[in-house]
């Protein structure tokens, strides 16, 4: 008598993906639109600091497209021009926490945004300029298409460069908020098909939407063109628009919906922290958190928070490193390096100041605390100077109870 051999359940798992992605109905629907208005002078987070966002209890949920639309008001008397992060700091924070209250994405709008970029390969939500790279032919001075493609498009993401002194402004800005890694990697979607659990989107405003001339602009949108007071220059008015982008009509098997288990137990995270205590030519670790599989880590390192120069292009670190808990660099870059390597990938550099290290390829998977760590030695390092961290990794529901917070110091 012979018995057919289980199967394991990643195989399993496999089935149920792939039936899905066969069958199911990919949906995207409105769930959310508010205009959110302040009185003169007065910022919009001082009215409604946080957007709570209830999603729909339906289908197989991939993520959220979040459209930010505000307009900014500079009731001060100098100018105000667009800081180098601009509209990704429309949301101070994004923040998921599932139907079982784990908080699977708690970070930054500028985090979610150059997430975004390296995960479509480009700068998000650009488009080309019909002439400056795009040709129809060879023959001589035939340069460019002989059709309008380019930036037609007014209300994708926007930001006036500058706003003068009693003026206003509009700001518009995309994200897309993920559960599931990707569209047909569904590591990390969320059933939402239950009744007896809510799940909750948490949008923050920013509460210094626009700082003075000479500060650290790093969190801000706008900052002063010249010297003086920027305390009226606020978000006079937000709409929060999200859509909710989710497979439905989920395949059928004996034993009921045909779910990928192994996908709906792992948790697509995305966490933000800030290290401190840099010292110049000293190696500064930063730890990663334990019982986790990290596909990328991006640094914004500010040298010098006291004035608005702070982040650099490279001139300000020696090098950066990952190290292994037996002191081991598994790599070891130059920041000259680390830029290329990011330009190659995203076809553009990132802001200034701004690191990128993919691991997508091959996962930093730690097993412990502080086994593995982003070693950043400066050459310059004020006091105050501060490396924000984004983190984006994987981890598996049932041993989060055992994990670590992320590092902070």
């Amino acid at each position: 008598m012979s018995t057919q051999p289980q199967m394991t359940p990643a195989q399993l798992n496999a089935i149920a993906r792939s039936a899905i992605k066969a069958r199911s109905v990919a949906m995207t629907q409105q769930i959310f639109s508010q205009t959110f208005t302040a009185g003169a002078g007065v910022n919009i987070s001082q009215v409604q600091p946080v957007v709570n966002v209830i999603p729909r209890n339906v289908g197989l949920i991939r993520g959220f497209w979040v459209k930010v639309q505000m307009t900014i008001t500079n009731g001060s008397g100098v100018t105000i021009d667009l800081s180098q992060f601009g509209p990704w700091n429309s949301l101070a924070q994004i923040q998921f926490n599932d139907l079982n209250n784990n908080t699977r994405i708690q970070t930054t709008g500028w985090h979610m945004g150059i997430i975004n970029a390296i995960k479509s390969r480009r700068p998000w939500g650009g488009a080309f300029v019909n002439g400056t790279g795009i040709a129809s032919g060879s023959q001589a001075g035939n340069t460019n298409m002989p059709i309008d493609y380019g930036d037609n498009w007014s209300a994708q993401i926007q930001a006036p460069a500058t706003i003068a002194a009693a003026g206003t402004g509009t700001v518009i800005m995309w994200y897309y908020v993920p559960l599931s890694y990707s569209n047909d990697d569904l590591r990390g979607a969320v059933y939402g098909n239950v009744v007896n659990a809510t799940m909750q989107l948490n949008l923050t405003l920013p509460t210094a939407p626009v700082v003075a001339n000479g500060a650290d602009n790093t969190n801000a949108m706008y900052f002063g063109a010249a010297a003086g007071s920027v305390a009226l220059a606020v978000i006079s008015s937000a709409t929060i628009t999200v859509y909710q982008d989710y497979l439905d009509q989920l395949p059928v098997g004996q034993g009921g919906v045909l779910l990928p288990i192994l996908d709906l137990a792992t948790i697509y995270e995305m966490k933000n922290t800030n290290f401190t205590a840099i010292t110049a030519g000293q190696d500064f670790p930063m730890q990663f958190a334990n019982f986790r599989d990290f596909v990328s880590t991006v640094v914004v390192y500010n040298n010098n928070p006291a004035v608005a120069t702070g982040r650099g292009v490279g001139l300000d670190v020696n090098y950066f490193a990952l190290q292994s808990a037996n002191f081991t660099n598994i790599w070891k870059k130059e920041p000259g390096l680390i830029a290329l390597q990011t330009r190659q990938h995203l076809q553009a550099d990132p802001p200034p100041g701004m690191y990128y290290f993919g691991s997508r390829e091959k996962p930093i998977s730690t097993v412990q605390y502080g086994n593995m760590q982003i070693i950043l030695n400066a050459i310059t390092a004020a006091a105050g100077a501060y490396c924000n961290v984004g983190y984006e990794d994987f981890a598996l529901v049932q041993t989060l109870s055992q994990a670590g917070s992320l590092a902070a110091s």
